[in-house]
């Protein structure tokens, strides 16, 4: 939907099984639809849309994407962002480091994101920029050697020309977000600093790299990190990056008593990483790949009383603390404080709680249209209090 100050926000369909188009669409169909009824939305609906590679190949058909765009107006619909993290399967398999590959290290990354963007240039509204996310360069235990780095930045300077062209031809405004997450090759915003700096070192005085690159900044990610959100955004701004898109996502926060580390059982599953950061008292932070990674190291070595985890568990927006669990809602709102002081710092917001089928059965006694009818009320009230909706 459209806010105040040009602000555009609509929740992450890759919550939705869907890897071809048909099933994608039914998604927007059945529950995209549902969601815009139950908020009564009488103005243009906006969707933020996960296309993985099969669906985008299937869209990309002429006569698929003219219906699919009848669709839009018939609705009163409008796709403004693209998640193009998850190349395949996103659900109902092993996802877990797989979500990263192809990287961009590969062709077939590249190849798949500039699909993204001819679809974004047709079907993103005039006058609205377009926005798309992927992974950040790469899981770190992917990369071997300083070679695979340089091709990866060879391949995003080549989707950025991609990016530019489509934008001269269209007169839209698109631009891709690398999205920093734990464990990955870019995992914190100095990392994305370092690492802008030296794809602009690739192409000195190239101003494209400005306007159609820039860092989808995950809540979620950036809070597992233990980043404060005014020195995070204010070092990508410092460092001229843009913000391409805000992810308004929760993490799992706990203080790892045995009755939590306990009851953290129901959140560990086979389909979605669950990166642990463990921050003992004196500031030291310790990364676990997974959740079953630390259960397990801790049972024999149980933490200390000060102790904090964040885990990398997408909590909904909603959901209140429980004496055993929080989340790391601070982190959200303390972005939106910074959004009220300089509303152009982005003009995309999306709600993104993609494990709705792994969260533990007590946490699922809703229907995920609920759920999402909730998500929205909890962020209009949060962006209403800050004048932003």
């Amino acid at each position: 939907m459209k806010l105040k100050h040009g602000l555009h926000l609509a929740y992450c369909t890759n919550i939705h099984r869907g890897e071809s188009w048909p099933q994608t669409f039914e998604s927007l169909q059945k529950y995209v639809l549902a969601v815009r009824d139950r908020l009564g939305s009488q103005s243009p609906y906006a969707i933020g849309l996960r296309l993985g590679a099969d669906a985008a190949r299937e869209l990309s058909e002429p006569a698929t994407l003219a219906g699919f765009r009848r669709w839009l107006e018939r609705e009163n619909c409008y796709v403004f962002t693209v998640n193009g993290f998850p190349y395949g399967r996103f659900h109902g398999t092993r996802v877990k480091e797989q979500v990263y590959a192809p990287d961009w290290t590969t062709p077939e990354r590249l190849t798949y994101t500039n699909l993204l963007f001819d679809l974004l240039g047709e079907i993103v509204p005039a006058g609205v920029e377009g926005s798309v996310s992927t992974v950040p360069v790469s899981f770190k235990e992917f990369i071997k050697t300083p070679q695979q780095v340089r091709v990866a930045r060879e391949n995003l300077w080549k989707c950025v020309e991609h990016i530019e062209r489509i934008s001269r031809r269209t007169g839209k405004i698109l631009h891709l977000g690398l999205e920093p997450e734990p464990l990955c090759y870019l995992e914190t915003s100095a990392e994305a600093v370092v690492f802008f700096e030296q794809m602009r070192a690739d192409r000195p005085g190239d101003m494209r790299l400005d306007e159609h690159l820039g860092v989808n900044y995950d809540c979620c990610h950036l809070a597992l990190q233990y980043e404060s959100p005014r020195e995070a955004l204010g070092r990508l701004r410092q460092h001229k990056i843009k913000v391409s898109k805000l992810h308004l996502s929760n993490a799992l926060k706990v203080r790892p008593t045995a009755e939590a580390r306990q009851a953290l059982r129901s959140f560990a599953d086979e389909v979605y990483f669950h990166q642990v950061l463990a921050r003992a008292a004196d500031g030291t932070i310790t990364r676990h790949k997974d959740l079953d990674n630390a259960l397990a190291l801790h049972n024999r070595l149980p933490p200390a009383a000060n102790d904090e985890w964040r885990i990398h568990f997408h909590i909904p927006l909603h959901c209140p603390p429980t004496p055993l669990f929080s989340t790391t809602a601070d982190h959200v709102q303390g972005v939106l404080d910074v959004l009220r002081e300089t509303p152009s710092l982005c003009a995309h917001l999306e709600m993104e709680t993609y494990t709705w089928e792994v969260m533990p059965t007590e946490m699922k006694k809703r229907n995920v249209v609920d759920q999402l009818v909730d998500e929205y009320r909890w962020t209009i009230a949060e962006l209403s209090k800050r004048n932003l909706a």
